[in-house]
């Protein structure tokens, strides 16, 4: 049964939850109902003021710890510092629909901060996680693709909006990709998804001089969308139910636009198993992070 509000999530005392992009938005809302229902939460923001700020309004004793994913060495530090087991790592952060930006190491801003950073951590982070990773991705998933020839934008005209549902797919093949490696680990550690319908958030970041089409389109976005309180649902679903690996969580109404969390289907290419593991091995290579478990394990009963 569906938990219809935070309140009937489990006891989570003595678990530990790493929520990236907890300073706002949904993040922030993950961040704060787990830490209610008693997990020690840690704050993995860019901007620890940001963070420190967020903190302040959550109950419990949050951590608030810097991790730049458009950074790939503030990934890797943050991983090396992080004390302790995981229990829970929600890949929360986001960004969407800027100008054509590079990462520290020269991605596409899109692509490397919402899949590669994320990529990277969660490879860093596996060996100390004791029970899921939740990825969270978007229904703008269902209109993406992925250009192998060029997942950077380096000779195709920029295009923001294909640029995010690019990263959004790729979060989707990466969450199903890691499930197979688990299970073939022989690993209780589970990977599920979740996506927030359309939300009230500050993922569409303002443009110094707005489009007539970015104007219309947040404008539309305000008509149907939930709170950040509801978005976060089907996140916090995804992270504490008794679900199967590789499930995927969104709201039911609407299309998947807002309502109370259920299990939804992805797009034909989001379950493209040899786009999965051709992602996962082209990312390997990016980041120079590997699955760390061993696959030659005889699996757990």
């Amino acid at each position: 049964m569906f938990r219809s509000s935070p309140s009937e999530l489990p006891d989570l005392t003595g678990r530990t939850a790493v929520v990236t992009g907890a300073n706002s938005g949904i993040g922030l809302v993950t961040a704060r109902v787990l830490s209610e229902r008693g997990a020690q939460v840690v704050l993995a923001v860019r901007d620890p003021d940001k963070g420190e700020a967020a903190a302040a309004t959550i109950a419990g004793r949050p951590q608030v710890r810097a991790l730049d994913l458009a950074d790939l060495s503030s990934v890797r530090e943050f991983a090396r510092t992080l004390p302790g087991p995981v229990d829970l790592l929600i890949n929360n952060a986001g960004l969407s629909l800027g100008p054509l930006s590079r990462t520290t190491d020269g991605f596409e801003l899109q692509f490397g901060t919402n899949h590669l950073g994320h990529f990277a951590l969660t490879n860093l982070l596996l060996p100390r996680i004791r029970d899921r990773v939740v990825t969270v991705a978007s229904l703008g998933h269902r209109i993406g693709s992925l250009d192998f020839s060029d997942l950077q934008w380096e000779s195709r005209p920029y295009r923001p909006n294909a640029a995010y549902t690019q990263s959004k797919l790729a979060n989707l093949l990466f969450a199903s990709e890691l499930q197979r490696r688990l299970a073939h680990a022989g690993s209780r550690v589970i990977s599920t998804a979740a996506h927030p319908g359309i939300s009230s958030t500050n993922l569409m970041r303002a443009q110094e001089k707005p489009s007539l089409g970015f104007r219309v389109e947040r404008f539309l976005v305000g008509l149907v969308a939930h709170s950040a309180e509801d978005g976060a649902r089907p996140t916090l679903h995804a992270a504490t139910a008794d679900l199967p690996g590789d499930s995927y969580v969104g709201p039911d109404r609407l299309w998947g636009m807002r309502g109370a969390p259920t299990l939804v289907g992805r797009s034909a290419r989001a379950r493209d198993a040899s786009a999965a593991r051709r992602l996962w091995e082209v990312s390997e290579e990016l980041t120079g992070t590997h699955f760390p478990l061993d696959t030659t394990a005889p699996p757990v009963r």
